[in-house]
């Protein structure tokens, strides 16, 4: 390798992104050639890897949250030997099939550590992943001990999230935790000065971080400042000062090299001027070679990793394989629920499925170590925090308890880092309101399969007297909506015992937990082996004889159907009742399954402190709805429901004008 200058090393990544992009007729060529020298200089030298075993839990993390430039990525994977990354997949950037996607896709291309292009995104969930490192280490020593590297660029930086996120990860002195800001001063509109002047090594130092600026094409200054920052007892920004479209003769350096190929005369004039004489997607023997041998270089140190991980105890190799490596739940779960249902059952609890959630959070911490809780600064509402939960801090990472802080969007991101990087099961909680300020990061975690848990307390009008600004009314249709995404929203404490088992056992993809802030009425009484919520939906209460109507409900308003169904009764009418504690769930079972559940009874009701969208599927266009139609309002919660119409005998009238139509 010491035969190659580092000039050309790197010009094979920029010539790959050319060709790559101009072969597609889109992409983004910008980022890859300008920092090519600081991702030749990092792979070459720093970063811990073996392109054999791409997967090797101690690897070094390398995230590009400026997801746009992948095809510096996907350049990197190609020229270090990744088996999945092919000089075909190369070519076939950005078409269908391909594993080189426009934005780098974990789930699409395995060696890409997580999925990035929304800007912000690989940044924030950077943290998880620095984070995750430390609490591993903390308890496994010396077999966890990587760093965790991110190429951001200055659309990261703008995105708000960006702030949550360097927050959090200077609180905590993550010092594992390494940006390598690529400070081109470039936007799609134009120079960066159009909107900003935002000193970010100033910002950066502000939020605790070690920070500092270097040119970004000089490869001694990059290995240099790569060392200072392992060095820092801080998480570290490195600025480094690139061109954008470096070597592009007329391009570079401005926003035309950003998002559109370079076209043949640029593409030929930048290949002239790095002095790179081949065709497309040719790469000379020597340089290959080199860049080969750079994939080569971290056997050696998987091997020492592999003698030290067999030395240790049986019982921990187990526990690190189990969690890290194979990514399998605890068999116990479905003990300690069944435990749990069965106690309440015995003695039932009339609580909020939020302390319904504490209870099961206590039942289920003894027997799944990796489960990770934490909250955004809402610990008492959310009920997360169990009796004997410690505390991460600064100082001390053997807590499984974080105080993500008013950082919603952050928490999310943070979460998906802490899955993606494997040993742990996180669980964050807000009110369900705020999702909205989660959104993001969760729609990452549904497309990437993250498997997290959303504790989303206050899920209704049920909250009462902080009024329609923390009252959800569309939020569960919104995310209902959101493909791989499950919603669960249990009538009591049982049903939330069985929606935590589900959330926990699902390792491919993301669960939000909508959970009462108003005491619930326990309605399940009678014992059941079986996990009733698994369908999505099932049979509450069975008609008096023939069903005429079939109610529908969730969590807090399955109390009002079983009252409703008492009152027509009263009436001579049959009236069976459905709890719906996923209605997507439900809506994804088989066709005979769904019918069996949903029934044949000629009139359908659903009752739900939310919008109807969505209920159509289960009730039909003509079919009753009791819920809301508009936001709520500040007011004692008892008197919101009679306030909006969702009573009992609302349901009841509902189910009769259709019977007489």
């Amino acid at each position: 390798m010491a035969q190659v200058d580092h000039s050309r090393m790197a010009n094979a990544i920029r010539a790959l992104a050319m060709d790559a992009v101009e072969k597609a007729k889109s992409g983004h060529p910008g980022l890859p050639m300008g920092a090519a020298d600081v991702a030749t200089v990092l792979w070459s030298q720093f970063l811990k890897f073996d392109a054999a075993d791409p997967h090797w839990p101690d690897r070094d993390r390398f995230i590009l949250s400026a997801g746009h430039g992948s095809m510096l990525l996907y350049a990197l994977l190609y020229l270090t030997g990744n088996e999945e990354l092919t000089l075909d997949q190369i070519k076939n950037f950005r078409q269908l099939g391909s594993k080189t996607p426009g934005h780098p896709e974990n789930c699409i291309t395995s060696s890409v550590e997580t999925t990035t292009g929304p800007l912000g995104q690989g940044v924030a969930s950077s943290v998880g992943t620095a984070l995750a490192e430390r609490l591993l280490q903390a308890e496994f020593g010396d077999i966890v001990d990587h760093y965790t590297y991110v190429l951001c660029s200055d659309g990261d930086l703008m995105e708000g999230v960006s702030h949550e996120a360097i927050a959090l990860a200077g609180h905590l002195k993550l010092s594992k935790l390494i940006f390598l800001y690529d400070d081109n001063g470039i936007s799609i509109d134009g120079p960066l000065s159009l909107t900003d002047n935002v000193d970010q090594v100033a910002r950066f130092q502000a939020h605790g971080w070690n920070s500092f600026r270097i040119d970004g094409h000089d490869h001694n200054a990059i290995a240099d400042a790569i060392r200072k920052a392992q060095a820092s007892d801080r998480p570290t920004m490195i600025a480094c000062k690139t061109t954008i479209g470096f070597g592009a003769p007329h391009k570079a350096g401005t926003s035309k090299a950003h998002g559109e190929p370079l076209g043949a005369e640029e593409l030929a004039g930048a290949k002239k001027a790095l002095g790179w004489d081949y065709g497309p997607f040719e790469i000379p023997d020597d340089v290959l070679s080199a860049w080969r041998n750079v994939g080569k270089q971290g056997a050696s140190a998987r091997t020492d990793w592999l003698a030290r991980f067999e030395a240790l105890p049986a019982d921990k190799r187990d526990e690190f394989k189990r969690r890290v490596i194979d990514r399998k739940r605890p068999a116990a779960i479905a003990d300690a629920i069944r435990a749990l249902k069965d106690k309440l059952v015995a003695e039932p609890q009339t609580i909020a499925t939020r302390k319904a959630s504490e209870l099961a959070l206590e039942a289920l911490t003894p027997v799944v170590p990796e489960l990770l809780l934490g909250s955004a600064d809402l610990t008492p509402s959310n009920n997360t925090r169990v009796k004997q939960a410690k505390d991460v801090t600064p100082d001390d990472f053997s807590g499984r308890y974080i105080h993500y802080g008013i950082r919603e969007m952050g928490m999310a991101a943070a979460m998906n880092g802490l899955a993606l990087h494997g040993g742990f099961a996180p669980a964050g909680g807000t009110f369900l309101c705020f999702t909205d300020y989660a959104r993001p990061s969760m729609r990452v975690a549904a497309l990437s399969h993250v498997p997290v848990v959303y504790i989303m307390t206050h899920d209704s009008i049920g909250l009462g007297e902080d009024g329609p600004t923390h009252q959800p009314v569309e939020h569960l249709a919104a995310l209902r909506a959101m493909p791989n995404m499950r919603v669960f929203r249990p009538a009591d404490a049982v049903e939330t015992a069985e929606c935590w088992q589900l959330a926990l056992e699902n390792t491919n993809g993301p669960t939000v937990l909508a959970l009462s802030r108003q005491n619930l009425a326990q309605v399940r009484t009678a014992t059941s082996e079986a996990n009733l919520s698994a369908t999505g939906g099932y049979e509450l209460i069975p008609a008096p004889g023939k069903a005429q109507v079939s109610i529908f409900a969730t969590g807090s308003e399955v109390e009002i159907a079983v009252a409703a169904q008492k009152l027509l009764e009263v009436q001579g009418v049959a009236a069976r009742v459905v709890s719906v504690p996923s209605l997507d769930l439900l809506l994804a079972q088989d066709d005979a399954t769904r019918a069996a559940i949903i029934g044949d009874a000629p009139v359908k009701v659903a009752v739900e402190a939310a919008v109807r969208f969505g209920w159509d599927a289960v009730i039909g266009p003509d079919g009753g709805f009791v819920g809301m139609t508009g936001f709520g309002a500040s007011a004692p919660a008892k008197e919101l429901y009679k306030h909006f119409g969702i009573t009992a005998e609302a349901v009841a009238d509902a189910a009769k004008r259709r019977l007489a139509a």
